[in-house]
């Protein structure tokens, strides 16, 4: 099962890219970095989903 942080993490994590990307190409630096926080959130929700599956792994294991 795919937890929801993970998948959200990695929504996050396009559209940063996505931003960052149109900001250095349009030469809007506020767009660009948009993206690039928008990249760390991702980067910390699919964090935050890595930990919840290893605590539900390990749970299914007792």
């Amino acid at each position: 099962m795919v937890d929801e942080n993970r998948v959200q993490g990695a929504w996050d994590k396009v559209k940063g890219a996505v931003k960052e990307g149109a900001g250095k190409v349009t030469g809007d630096e506020k767009l660009e970095a948009e993206g690039k926080a928008d990249k760390v959130a991702g980067k910390t929700e699919s964090a935050v989903g890595g930990a919840k599956d290893t605590v539900r792994d390990a749970a299914d294991k007792i």
